[in-house]
């Protein structure tokens, strides 16, 4: 059955789901925070979970073959990437794999480089952990958001630091990293030995038509010194299924990293591992028309926004707006969208204050609906 736009149009009902998007707001305010899509997922999933549901016994289940194949598949055909199914890692989700990878790789009191803004957690993992976090700036270059590369080096060149966490397509900000520019990354990488924990769970969200580049994939030495974190989850609106994987290729890396989990964190459950294969073997079409549709959605915010004070540089990758509002000079960007009754994600948590990041993975419909009240709260408070 073709997908069309109309599978993205239709608007979904969320509530008595139990849905932490949902829940967040009262019902006068449109969640548009966490990344989460108010998309049905792709048919080719719920039939597999409805037919792994009926079986009716769910007892310990280790990751099928055909999972382990599909992933393999899907990295070689869409971006070129060779890798052997004994690298693979298995895990219930990214976030623990980000913690888990300063606290195997480093010491408590020793460096850790990051790049921000950026996803919180990515300066949450160091910051729990007691390690020194060594921020870099992101700044804008020619109307990308790129790591000002001098103080990438100073961080780097710090003999304090052990690794770099990196977030490629970088949220927010949605940039995709080019392979010249990844290897001026790595370059600092090898020129003071240090490991790089690479986010990529947003890669298969490109919406130009730009390549993704595993990190790991430069060269030998890359891929040596280099854990690759991975998710079907936000591609496919599975989060709550509690899936990701890691590319670990150095089998001492890879072998200390599973020592240190053991115990800790659980395998993947049965459910997050059928849905995981399904959308790998099958669900390319229906990936394919989020990627159209998210396009759209992406271009309509845009063009609508250059016609207030707010800004947003053009967004390569990803469903997250990162959007400036420091023309407004408020005391608390967040609120005012919040009180306009668009809950957005403040963007201090990430790092910046004078953002906030708006997702735009939902039916255009809701989209304009929110556009709408943000330019309504802009005009009753003077700001056009």
């Amino acid at each position: 059955m073709a997908v069309s736009s109309s599978t993205f149009d239709t608007v979904l009902d969320r509530s008595n789901t139990s849905s932490d998007k949902w829940s967040k707001y009262p019902d006068t305010v449109l969640p548009m925070w966490v990344a989460d899509m108010d998309f049905d997922s792709p048919e080719c999933i719920k039939s597999s979970l409805n037919q792994r549901v009926n079986k009716g016994v769910y007892g310990y289940t280790h990751t099928p073959k055909a999972l382990e194949s599909a992933i393999q598949s899907h990295l070689l055909h869409r971006y070129n990437w060779q890798i052997s199914a004994s690298h693979l890692v298995h895990l219930p989700g990214l976030v623990c794999a980000l913690h888990l990878s300063v606290q195997t790789f480093s010491k408590e009191g020793e460096g850790v480089v990051v790049p921000g803004p950026v996803y919180y957690h990515l300066t949450k993992a160091p910051q729990w952990s007691g390690r020194d976090l060594l921020h870099v700036d992101m700044c804008s270059q020619d109307g990308r958001w790129l790591p000002d590369m001098a103080q990438l080096e100073a961080a780097c060149a710090n003999p304090n630091s052990k690794m770099i966490l990196l977030c490629n397509p970088h949220n927010p900000g949605g940039t995709v990293y080019t392979k010249a520019e990844l290897l001026s990354i790595h370059a600092l990488a090898e020129k003071y030995d240090l490991l790089i924990v690479s986010d990529e769970i947003h890669c298969d969200l490109i919406l130009d038509d730009l390549p993704h580049v595993p990190l790991a994939s430069l060269n030998k030495d890359a891929a040596n010194r280099t854990i690759t974190l991975m998710a079907p989850s936000k591609t496919f609106n599975i989060a709550g299924l509690g899936y990701a994987f890691a590319v670990i290729e150095n089998t001492e890396l890879r072998q200390a990293f599973n020592k240190e989990r053991a115990g800790l964190i659980p395998s993947p459950n049965m459910l997050g591992l059928t849905a995981a294969t399904a959308a790998y073997e099958e669900g390319q079409e229906w990936h394919n028309a989020l990627l159209m549709y998210l396009k759209g959605n992406r271009d309509l915010l845009a063009q609508r926004l250059a016609a207030t004070p707010l800004k947003m540089l053009h967004l390569e990758a990803t469903y997250l707006a990162w959007i400036d509002v420091s023309a407004l000079a408020l005391d608390d960007p967040h609120q005012f969208f919040v009180d306009a009754g668009v809950g957005v994600s403040n963007g201090k948590d990430f790092g910046n204050p004078n953002y906030v990041r708006l997702n735009f993975g939902c039916p255009q419909s809701i989209l304009n609906q929110a556009i709408t009240r943000i330019e309504e709260a802009l005009i009753a408070h003077g700001f056009m």
